[in-house]
């Protein structure tokens, strides 16, 4: 079904039709009525294109999330899932792009052939060309994550820094004096991922505040690679006694090798770190950790990306957040150690 049937139908022209469907002109209230009737008998919806050159706007959001590795992970999931339900309360709909770089086939089609009205971009770096150039041709769009230099910019962020570093402080107070660190996967550092940088900040402050022993690693973004992870942990200094973790898909594998190295969690090995909290709790024992609030994250997003298209000129605006750490069953106070600890290592290393 088309205008020129509904036009027919009503008996008026082509043109009233859409008049009356975008807006743009007036039409007699007994006009608009009466093609309101046939619209209503034939069930017709205009299409996406048509509404797009109607009133300018295609309704559709973009969501340029590349994914880190070979795949996503649950968090990940977590987060294009949120911005998904947001926009649909708006009556949004989303496109996916895979789009790493601003010179990506993919990312220039969304921009260039304006497939959409404003952009959620996500796996921020601190320095990072797609912004860069959303802003120089004035795209909308709203960031989450910060770049090095986030003022005047649109964004909802996760204070990496501030959790990592809660994180130390929760197990220094328990008296937790040798510390490892699990990161994100070693391009992604190289790549410059805010959330790994921020993350690792935060560790090696807080622990060089309380004085700790500690080592840092980069791990794969799955269960194998966090098993690895723990086996060299060990191997390196066996008087280890607590992790801290950004690394939510590596986490099955840590708490593996672990039992595979005789440690009780947490009365052995205490673990926290900075995770969604539904993944924080499919781990035995559940993790104690700063629950990454992936669905009021995307809700806000979506929210200041909608605020954007509805107020061209609005100052820009941001929230960064920092929740608490949830206490839930895998930390507890430092306990004998091993029989033969390592002697002290001295400053914190980065191997």
């Amino acid at each position: 079904m088309n205008i020129g049937e509904i036009a027919k139908r009503a008996g008026v022209s082509r043109s009233t039709v859409s008049y009356a469907l975008s807006g743009k002109r007036p039409v007699s209230e007994d006009t608009r009525q009466k093609i309101q009737r046939v619209i209503d008998e034939l069930g017709y919806q205009p299409n996406a294109s048509a509404r797009a050159l109607a009133n300018g706007r295609t309704n559709t959001i973009g969501l340029v999330f590349p994914p880190a590795g070979n795949h996503y992970t649950g968090m990940q999931l977590d987060f294009i899932g949120s911005v998904t339900e947001a926009a649909a309360a708006y009556d949004y709909d989303v496109l996916l792009s895979p789009s790493g770089v601003d010179s990506d086939r993919s990312f220039q089609r969304l921009l260039g052939e304006r497939r959409v009205d404003g952009a959620i971009l996500m796996e921020i770096r601190l320095q990072d060309d797609r912004l860069d150039h959303l802003a120089a041709v004035d795209f909308p769009s709203v960031a989450i994550g910060r770049t090095a230099h986030p003022e005047g910019g649109w964004w909802v962020g996760l204070d990496h820094t501030a959790l990592a570093a809660a994180c130390v402080h929760h197990l220094a107070d328990l008296g937790h004096r040798r510390i490892a660190f699990v990161n994100r996967p070693e391009q992604l550092l190289r790549a410059g991922y805010e959330s790994a940088h921020r993350g690792l900040d935060g560790f090696t402050k807080a622990a060089a505040e309380r004085g700790l022993t500690v080592r840092t690693y980069c791990c794969g973004d799955d269960a194998a690679s966090g098993l690895a992870c723990l086996e060299r942990i060990l191997h390196d200094d066996p008087a280890t006694t607590a992790l801290v973790t950004l690394n939510e898909a590596a986490l099955g594998g840590l708490y593996r090798g672990l039992a595979q190295a005789g440690r009780h969690v947490p009365r052995d090995f205490s673990v926290t770190g900075v995770v969604a909290s539904r993944w924080a709790e499919t781990v035995t024992p559940q993790l104690t950790a700063a629950d990454v609030p992936a669905e009021q994250m995307g809700r806000l997003a979506v929210d200041l990306l909608v605020e954007r298209l509805d107020h061209p000129g609005t100052p820009a605006r941001h929230h960064l957040l920092a929740p608490p750490i949830s206490l839930r069953a895998s930390t507890a106070p430092a306990g004998t150690g091993p029989a033969d600890p390592a002697p002290d290592l001295g400053a914190p290393t980065h191997p």
